[in-house]
């Protein structure tokens, strides 16, 4: 009932307009509560990345320093080591530099005490041959004489004087295989 100007009473279901309730088009994007979630997303994605590249960026930097640290204190080894074989070497040929100048002084002694001997008389030794006898007595006596000897004693042993392991071998398992077959014909004969 209406009395009066009043409006009747506007229910819920009656057509606002002639096609029916108005569709209210909303724009098409991101709420400001998305937007806002993407941009952090954006700053802690840029920002972490920053900071790892920068991190990287040190221990590289730190590693190819260790690693050149590394080659240098190799170079100073390689430096030293060369150092120690400069001065072996130099020992070494002052060593045989000095043997060399005792053996040339014994074996001068030993053809001057020998020259008494040569020419005397026939079938005595010449010169030459008191010479290469003081060589062959004295050049010996430093030490790769008796490295050669030493090594040609050690050659001569291995093929002949003594029971080797081969051998031994053989002879225990020949030994081994007699008592058995005497064992075994032996019980053949008790049954």
């Amino acid at each position: 009932m209406t009395f009066g100007n009043s409006a009747p009473d506007a229910s819920p279901y009656a057509d606002e307009g002639p096609y029916g309730t108005p569709v209210v088009h909303k724009k098409a994007g991101l709420t400001r509560r998305g937007k806002i979630a993407i941009a952090v997303a954006g700053v802690a994605i840029v920002g972490g990345g920053t900071i790892w590249f920068q991190a990287h960026s040190a221990a590289v930097a730190k590693e190819e320093k260790e690693a050149a640290a590394l080659q240098l204190q190799m170079k100073e080894l390689e430096l030293k080591e060369m150092k120690i074989r400069n001065e072996t070497a130099t020992t070494e040929k002052k060593a045989a530099a000095a043997s060399a100048r005792k053996v040339q002084a014994a074996v001068d002694k030993c053809v001057k005490d020998s020259s008494d001997l040569i020419g005397k008389g026939f079938g005595s030794p010449s010169r030459s041959d008191v010479v290469a006898d003081c060589k062959q007595q004295y050049e010996t006596a430093d030490g790769s004489g008796m490295q050669a000897a030493g090594s040609a004693q050690d050659t001569g042993n291995a093929g002949g004087g003594g029971i080797n392991s081969p051998a031994l071998l053989g002879l225990v398992a020949g030994g081994g295989l007699a008592i058995a077959v005497f064992a075994r014909k032996g019980k053949k004969a008790d049954a």
